[in-house]
């Protein structure tokens, strides 16, 4: 199985350095294709995903333990929750934390009469609430349900075994697996590289280059190698409540320099709005449809790279969530962190309103993405000191994201093993520091094709398979989960 991904990341590379404006082309192309006709389709299930697992988890079946009634918790629930944050948004937030909630409030993507700043942070917790944990919790539920009380392999093929017999069926949707799982982490490899070389020119005079990104992302993917090969309890686990410890402290700290009333106002206003509107926010229903450029440009590319993200992400959380039951399970990975994470958004988001309201005027300043936090923290006390935490705190999570990616694709190629060899993850750490490499250089050698959005939009063509395949899985699990009870 190792093979064929290998070869496909060998043969895309080749393509684009040959071609690059035609691999472009070609995947603009296909992502409109999947857009115009998937669209709705991508809105859809992320409501059914939702509902499906708020069912599951409020009903008797949510009583069901993930292994044998005699199984208990591997991890504290501390140490759980501190590793599934990690892993499953990471970074993203620090990359997102001001730019997103102020280019909603500038540029308000619906028309609804609630206020600019609630409506910006309404819009902002539905991209990244409980649609996104969903899709994470969708495949930590099954897998971890057929891994642990059906003792079978951690596959995403093993959810579907019982039903279909054809080997080479199964193989392509692990295969599927490898590749969408690939192209989502190296996306968010080189977001992330590029936010810390973002950072680090903003905090000195010193222009940092091409070279500069290329060699943090060699780094970090050296250092999240070693920490996959020495494993869940001796790597992850460690860097998974580091980072949750700084977050926390971070968090405070922009807290304490804020309006503390007004960020838990804008807070509790948004999230009221937030699952007031929930159903037509989904579904883009009436006056909630921000329209089809917007949809593609945010909540399309957000959908797919969560599911990009989902089939890893749910493996290593089913990986650490032995002996939960199904309903600590899901509402633990669906409403902690959402909760966590609106609370973040909301304190950073009044703030940046705040420091805008106090400017007069507004120039763009929070519009890049990669240096957006970093202008933020400019107009707080020892901000020299804050931004450098940040950007270790970005590596910090690029390392807890890597390792556990890099842990879980071994698993995929080591046929599904809970403990996979270390041979696999020291090969799986060389050949993600490899495509990075080749894809930010790759960008760099062609500055008119913007590679990263190149990769957002393939992300949209890949993830189309799981979005199809997710009902599927579904209702083979529902119907094995039922009858075994």
């Amino acid at each position: 199985m190792l093979a064929i991904p290998i070869c496909f990341f060998a043969l895309f590379a080749v393509f684009a350095f040959m071609d690059p404006q035609g691999v472009y082309n070609y995947i603009e192309n296909w992502s409109l294709w999947v857009r115009d006709w998937f669209g709705n389709f991508y809105l859809v299930l992320g409501f059914f995903s939702v509902l499906f697992l708020l069912c599951i988890a409020i009903s008797p079946l949510g009583k069901v333990k993930l292994g044998t009634p005699k199984d208990t918790p591997e991890h504290s629930r501390w140490s759980w929750i501190a590793m599934l944050y990690s892993a499953g948004m990471g970074a993203g937030i620090l990359l997102r934390a001001v730019q997103e909630p102020v280019f909603m409030f500038v540029n308000p993507p619906l028309q609804t009469g609630t206020p600019n700043n609630t409506l910006a942070l309404e819009y902002t917790f539905y991209q990244w609430g409980l649609t996104a944990w969903a899709f994470y919790g969708l495949f930590a539920l099954i897998i971890g349900y057929y891994l642990f009380s059906e003792q079978k392999k951690g596959l995403i093929s093993a959810s579907v075994a019982g039903s279909v017999h054809n080997q080479w069926v199964l193989n392509t949707i692990d295969i599927l697996v490898i590749i969408t799982t690939v192209f989502g982490l190296v996306g968010a490899i080189d977001l992330g590289t590029t936010q810390i070389n973002g950072g680090l020119n903003h905090l000195s005079d010193y222009q940092f280059t091409i070279n500069h990104t290329i060699g943090i992302t060699v780094i970090i993917c050296l250092l999240a190698s070693f920490s996959a090969w020495k494993g869940i309890n001796k790597g992850i686990k460690n860097i998974s409540k580091v980072n949750i410890l700084i977050t926390f402290l971070l968090l405070l700290f922009v807290l304490l320099n804020s309006n503390f009333i007004s960020v838990l106002k804008l807070f509790f206003n948004a999230l009221y709005h937030y699952i007031v509107d929930f159903i037509p926010l989904s579904l883009a229903l009436g006056n909630y449809n921000p329209g089809k450029a917007f949809l593609t440009d945010w909540t399309y590319y957000y959908w797919a790279f969560w599911l990009a993200w989902a089939p890893f992400t749910g493996v290593f959380i089913a990986r650490i969530s032995k002996g939960r039951t199904i309903r600590e399970m899901l509402l633990g990975v669906m409403v902690i962190p959402s909760l966590g994470t609106f609370l973040w958004f909301s304190s950073f988001g009044d703030h940046a309103f705040r420091i805008i309201e106090n400017w007069g005027s507004y120039n763009n300043e929070f519009g890049n993405v990669f240096t957006s936090v970093f202008v933020f923290f400019s107009e707080f006390p020892y901000h020299f000191f804050i931004n450098m935490v940040v950007v270790l705190l970005l590596a910090g999570f690029l390392l807890t994201s890597i390792d556990s990616a890099i842990f879980v694709l071994s698993m995929f190629t080591d046929k599904g093993k809970t403990t996979p060899k270390k041979a696999h993850r020291l090969l799986w750490g060389i050949i993600v520091t490899v495509f990075c490499i080749a894809m930010l250089m790759l960008g760099n050698a062609r500055p008119d094709i913007d590679m990263l959005i190149a990769l957002q939009k393939i992300l949209i063509i890949t993830s189309l398979p799981f979005a199809i395949f997710i009902p599927i899985m579904c209702f083979l699990f529902l119907r094995e989960l039922i009858k075994n009870r």
